[in-house]
């Protein structure tokens, strides 16, 4: 927990008074939102958009100002966490049941950071679990569609019943053995009927900032 707060806090530090701001979901965003609304308290002046209900409520208790797409169609900046890392700065987000707030809102940031420990950094995104969201109505035929892509598949359930997101939909916990071309696996998911969006984020990350028992990490993409 302390990589994650001290992570969390860091990108913390790159909002300043007058921006626009996506607040992530999760154990290690949770981190960036408490230290947001500590200087808030103290003056920073904000407004926000939550990538889930969750963060809302948390915002709400702590005081940070909330907007709206309407009122702000473009944002300066998300923090929001990541299930996986590679070094090129692909991700897999969806852990926590809100990945397609959370693209709907990293989609608009003009800067996506993402806050982790280093427990979450891997080579490839081969083996690991990738969340797709589906419509429930048929689901099955999705998740057929889904193996026929290679992945197997797992049914997101919580307390025994299936788990729905914030925008009422399933989420299939999803493998696939070998993702060699993490942006083409992103293309043929999107693009399968029933599937809203997946938890395949390409591209999208401008810079990580990764907790360690040394200290925070930044890493920014090859080549930037």
């Amino acid at each position: 927990m302390e990589k994650k707060r001290t992570a969390g806090e860091e990108a913390a530090k790159r909002i300043q008074s007058g921006m626009k701001v996506g607040l992530g979901t999760g154990s290690t965003a949770y981190y960036t939102i408490v230290e947001v609304g500590r200087r808030v308290k103290e003056g920073l002046d904000i407004v926000a958009i939550p990538t889930s209900r969750d963060t809302e409520r948390l915002a709400r208790e702590l005081g940070i100002p909330l907007t709206d797409f309407r009122s702000c169609p473009r944002l300066d900046l998300t923090i929001d966490g990541a299930d996986a890392v590679t070094p090129d700065l692909q991700l897999i987000k969806g852990g926590g049941g809100a990945l397609l707030r959370e693209k709907l809102v990293a989609s608009i940031s003009d800067e996506l950071i993402i806050v982790v420990d280093d427990s979450k950094l891997y080579d490839s995104l081969s083996g690991l679990v990738i969340p797709i969201e589906v419509v429930p109505f048929a689901w099955e035929t999705t998740a057929r569609r889904i193996e026929n892509l290679g992945g197997r598949w797992t049914l997101r359930e919580r307390d025994g019943e299936v788990f729905i997101t914030d925008n009422h939909n399933y989420i299939l916990d999803t493998v696939f053995d070998e993702v060699p071309d993490p942006a083409e696996l992103a293309r043929r998911l999107k693009l399968t009927t029933g599937v809203v969006e997946s938890g395949l984020f390409i591209d999208m990350a401008s810079e990580v900032a990764i907790g360690t028992d040394d200290g925070v990490i930044w890493r920014t993409k090859p080549g930037s």
